[in-house]
């Protein structure tokens, strides 16, 4: 696999509904008004645009799934994360298609 493969999420898929299960972070990187008009309960909001100055809030020793509306800007988010040493990290794609684990 080669390496924009595994930076945007390419791949083998991971069983999100199984990392949910097991207490994986839903980490929401749209905008603010975005995530205010509809997220998944019990996900942290932290704008793509905003996490390398907030990612210290966040656990590297958990599983965690970025999600936005299309893919595009949780693919983003999960390659800032890696770099930064986060070992688990997953591109769950739109946040709509990660609510039938939360609900």
């Amino acid at each position: 696999m080669g390496f924009l493969s595994k930076l945007f999420g390419f791949g083998p898929k991971a069983d999100i509904g199984q990392l949910i299960h097991e207490g994986a972070i839903i980490l929401d990187v749209r905008t603010q008004g975005e995530y205010a008009s509809g997220h998944i309960k019990g996900s942290i909001n932290i704008p793509v645009d905003q996490l390398k100055s907030k990612m210290a809030s966040l656990k590297k020793d958990k599983a965690i799934i970025t999600c936005c509306a299309s893919g595009m800007r949780s693919a983003s988010a999960k390659g800032i994360l890696k770099a930064n040493g986060f070992a688990e990290v997953h591109n769950g794609g739109s946040w709509q298609s990660l609510k039938k684990y939360k609900q």
